[in-house]
């Protein structure tokens, strides 16, 4: 079974830092591009970062360009998202998703996902 396992969120104030992490199993993870979408209450699920199977492109939504950097080690099987200068609208439920081969910002297009991690930035 594929899992996809979310880790690092918590509660900081505005302008800290998160690391998440998504630990892989069950899968190719090199065959796969790597996503992290995010959910606050009332809104839709948003594309916030992609990465490609090798490391070589990253994309990231407007709203987190410069402040957020998605990596991924492919021999450990994980991607990360590294979170800085948080803002209290970053606060939502951050899910990890997976994508076999290129990467997209829609999450219809993913077929496996976490089960979320929970960041809250104070103001």
């Amino acid at each position: 079974q594929v899992r996809l396992a979310e880790s690092g969120g918590g509660l900081v104030q505005a302008g800290g830092s998160l690391r998440l992490s998504c630990a892989a199993s069950g899968l190719t993870f090199s065959n796969f591009a790597m996503g992290w979408f995010r959910q606050a209450p009332g809104k839709e699920r948003e594309f916030v970062a992609t990465i490609s199977r090798s490391s070589g492109n990253t994309y990231y939504a407007d709203s987190v360009k410069g402040r957020f950097t998605i990596s991924r080690d492919n021999a450990k099987n994980t991607v990360y998202l590294q979170m800085n200068s948080l803002k209290p609208e970053d606060t939502a439920v951050y899910y990890c998703a997976a994508r076999f081969s290129g990467y997209s910002d829609d999450y219809h297009q993913y077929a496996y996902w976490g089960q979320g991690t929970q960041v809250t930035v104070s103001s």
